[in-house]
């Protein structure tokens, strides 16, 4: 009795052994399918399309921002110099090309305004402030998309969570309780699409809030260079 017991325990602990030898090349091969990107990305399911979509919207969106707010296309130093030097000469027609010499925001804003220099200080400013809003409308479109996308891409995620849920509990209904592995395409779809989601959110969120703060500061400088140049063609 003691030789067969021995025997017995002898043997299941050689198909256990073999049953771990026959499994790891599976579960080895399962571990490599969920780090590779492209499988992660097609087990998120449909919702990886607009998620695709938002990051690439998001990418463009940054890089046209940061170069429409660099400091460039608002004025220049040397351009300030030039104009407010012939604005105080009393040259009027010098200063007025030599702003738009700058083909930049403040160029754009002002040059119309200072036109107008000759029925005074009131209305030139008035016709400058709303020529500097018209051209800041213009450019903060561009990064309050940004806003849109790091509110839209979670939402998508969100969305693919609820899809990947639903189709889980369908996957129960169907007699799929017992086998786990049945759910698991599903519940990955659920978490990839979430991560995914804020993946994309986040940065855009950051982006949006640094490029805003770029665009006031830039604004507030050239709302001063505009005051200070029509102040000298004033002074003439």
């Amino acid at each position: 009795m003691k030789r067969l017991t021995t025997l017995s325990s002898s043997f299941l602990l050689s198909a256990l052994v073999l049953f771990a030898q026959d499994a790891a090349p599976e579960a080895s091969a399962a571990a490599e399918d969920t780090l590779n990107l492209w499988g992660l990305i097609q087990q998120g399911g449909w919702a990886m399309y607009p998620l695709g979509t938002c990051s690439l919207i998001m990418f463009f969106l940054i890089f046209y921002s940061w170069k429409e707010t660099t400091p460039n296309k608002f004025f220049t130093a040397e351009q300030l110099r030039t104009t407010s030097d012939a604005l105080e000469s009393g040259n009027i027609e010098q200063g007025h090309q030599h702003l738009q010499d700058g083909s930049n925001l403040l160029a754009r804003a002002l040059s119309p305004a200072l036109k107008k220099i000759h029925k005074g200080r009131e209305k030139t400013e008035n016709l400058f402030i709303e020529n500097l809003e018209a051209e800041e409308n213009s450019v903060s479109q561009w990064v309050t998309y940004l806003n849109v996308v790091a509110s839209v891409a979670p939402m998508i995620g969100l969305l693919g969570t609820v899809s990947g849920m639903i189709s889980a509990f369908q996957t129960i209904g169907r007699g799929g309780m017992g086998r786990p592995e049945l759910l698991a395409g599903d519940i990955g779809e659920a978490l990839i699409t979430t991560a995914t989601g804020l993946v994309i959110g986040i940065p855009a969120m950051i982006a949006y809030f640094i490029l805003r703060n770029r665009l006031n500061s830039a604004m507030i400088a050239t709302a001063q260079a505009g005051t200070d140049l029509i102040e000298a063609a004033e002074g003439e």
